[in-house]
């Protein structure tokens, strides 16, 4: 049986074929150029040789020394954005679903560990390097995830390491697909504020996307196809260039986001397979799903379901939920989109809603 995602990929890749041979052009420039490379050497007398080093920029750099393995991935991909990307405690607590202290804890220890055990801060030796991988690519992830929300000199790091990672390992098939799921993403940044209103997708102007983006995009999609990649980041950039057709195929992306929620179990993936389902089978399905979600302290979980419940007409309910959004978002252009939304629903329920 032919499944959701090789389907999407047909069409992704029948999409892709006139750009292919240039895309291949530009990778087989930056293999040699990687080849060229001097190799990682690990200074064993404890300095640290920048002229001896792989990387592009130290910034790629740090991200794999944060990323030791003695250290839990979480704790790497926390310490990562807490040195690299400038992320305050909060930020990076609300982008693992944790409270401040609880995270706070958990980089106290790391700093502990990085102490005790003598982690030497330097780069690794170039065979260990996709021993770190999964780490780094979560946090790159998880920088540009913080940037969407309106830091976009964050965006602009996100994509700049992305290039970087796929000119250090350009074999990687996540590496590429992560690429290809910022690039759609970031093409819309234009559309998606008018003055400091934030514009969902629906409503966006189409004309202020970035063709070129969104055409790098899927061309780093196909790279990763052609790789033999069916990783995560390949499922998400498959569901972020679906996003971008005219008309997006919400049963294939719901199709997409069960795929990712076997190799996840994310709860925000169930989150965002409940709004496809909800498009293609209606919003009492989608909230079937959302309602049994550990997600409470999630402002999208709420606001998701506010907009679910106000569908099925049922205004007064999702008043509260939205309610409860407005109270995790502390201020910003979420805030203002929540609160506007808010507004309109209370005025349906009346003077006593």
């Amino acid at each position: 049986m032919v499944t959701a995602l090789e389907e999407v990929l047909r069409e992704e890749w029948g999409r892709v074929v006139a750009t292919r041979n240039r895309a291949l052009d530009r990778l087989r420039r930056e293999r040699r150029f990687a080849a060229k490379a001097p190799l990682l050497q690990a200074d064993e007398a404890g300095g640290n040789q920048m002229g001896s080093t792989a990387f592009p920029d130290e910034r790629l750099e740090l991200v794999f020394t944060c990323c030791h393995p003695s250290l839990a991935i979480e704790a790497q991909v926390a310490l990562t954005l807490r040195t690299l990307g400038g992320l305050t405690t909060e930020e990076i607590a609300r982008a693992f679903l944790v409270p401040e202290s609880t995270m706070a804890q958990r980089l106290v220890r790391a700093k502990r560990k990085i102490k005790a055990a003598g982690i030497p801060f330097r780069e690794p030796p170039a065979r260990l390097l996709e021993d770190r991988l999964d780490a780094v690519l979560a946090v790159v992830y998880l920088v540009f995830n913080e940037a969407y929300r309106g830091r976009n000199i964050l965006a602009g790091e996100a994509l700049w390491l992305g290039h970087a990672l796929a000119t250090l390992m350009p074999e990687e098939p996540e590496v590429h697909a992560l690429l290809a799921m910022m690039l759609p993403h970031d093409s819309r940044h234009e559309a998606r504020f008018r003055a400091d209103d934030m514009i969902l997708l629906a409503e966006q102007d189409r004309s202020l996307w970035d063709v070129d983006q969104l055409r790098a995009g899927r061309s780093e999609l196909a790279r990763a196809i052609d790789l033999g990649g069916r990783g995560p980041y390949v499922l998400q950039a498959a569901i972020a260039s679906l996003h971008a057709e005219d008309e997006p195929d919400c049963r294939q992306i719901a199709a997409l986001y069960g795929e990712l929620a076997l190799l996840t179990d994310s709860p925000i993936v169930h989150l965002n397979r409940a709004v496809a389902i909800a498009e293609v089978d209606g919003p009492g399905e989608g909230l079937l799903i959302i309602d049994q979600l550990p997600l409470d302290e999630y402002r999208y979980f709420h606001s998701t379901r506010g907009e679910l419940l106000a569908r099925l007409g049922r205004a007064d309910v999702a008043v509260a939920a939205y309610r409860r959004a407005v109270e995790l978002v502390s201020d910003g252009a979420e805030l203002r989109l929540f609160e506007r939304r808010l507004a309109e629903l209370a005025s349906e329920t009346g003077p006593s809603g």
